[in-house]
């Protein structure tokens, strides 16, 4: 039984679509729209639509921005001799909040999953290879601490040892099970600063 219109009820359909977001959440976002001013939810929609037409891949790093190069690959006071590997670009930003490191990012866009069918193909892998010919000092490899990003540091430590370039992984201090966006500034800083060679 329909208890909203068609056009609330899709609204809500859409809402629940996205990652995170259930029944309940979707039913408050919805509202919260329709009682927005329209021009509010017009620069809602545009921005949404405007992001998504724009952000593509830093042609360096691979992670999103709308420029050619993301602001981190394109300053040149960075040591771009020092790259650290994350999955996704909200890792790329945990690590940015602390302050304190100063070398470049490349990002994945994931981490390998045979259960999902996710292969080092399916990955930023290639970039980052050709990125590694390059004059690259040591390559910090700072997946999350689950059984995939444990996986995908392995995978990179081999392929990249061959090449001589130094292959370190974060230290503990980044809990087993942790998404990196999620950890404090702190433990994030003490694993960067205990990192390993692999």
């Amino acid at each position: 039984m329909d208890y909203y219109s068609s056009q609330i009820s899709k609204l809500i359909e859409e809402f629940t679509a996205l990652p995170g977001i259930g029944a309940k959440s979707a039913q408050r976002l919805a509202f919260h729209v329709i009682n927005m001013p329209v021009e509010r939810v017009e620069e809602l929609a545009n921005a949404m639509v405007t992001a998504r037409k724009k952000v593509c891949y830093c042609k360096e790093c691979c992670t999103l921005t709308d420029q050619e190069l993301c602001p981190i690959c394109s300053k040149p006071d960075r040591d771009h001799t020092t790259i650290m590997v994350v999955e996704n670009t909200r890792d790329l930003a945990a690590y940015e909040k602390t302050g304190k490191y100063n070398g470049v990012y490349h990002v994945l866009h994931g981490a390998i999953s045979p259960m999902l069918g996710i292969t080092p193909a399916d990955l930023r892998m290639k970039e980052l290879m050709i990125r590694l010919q390059a004059d690259v000092k040591e390559v910090i490899i700072a997946t999350n601490s689950t059984l995939e990003g444990e996986a995908t540091a392995m995978y990179l430590s081999k392929l990249i040892k061959p090449s001589g370039i130094k292959v370190t992984k974060l230290a503990s201090g980044v809990p087993v099970g942790g998404d990196l966006e999620y950890i404090d500034e702190v433990t994030l800083l003490r694993a960067l600063d205990g990192r390993i060679v692999m």
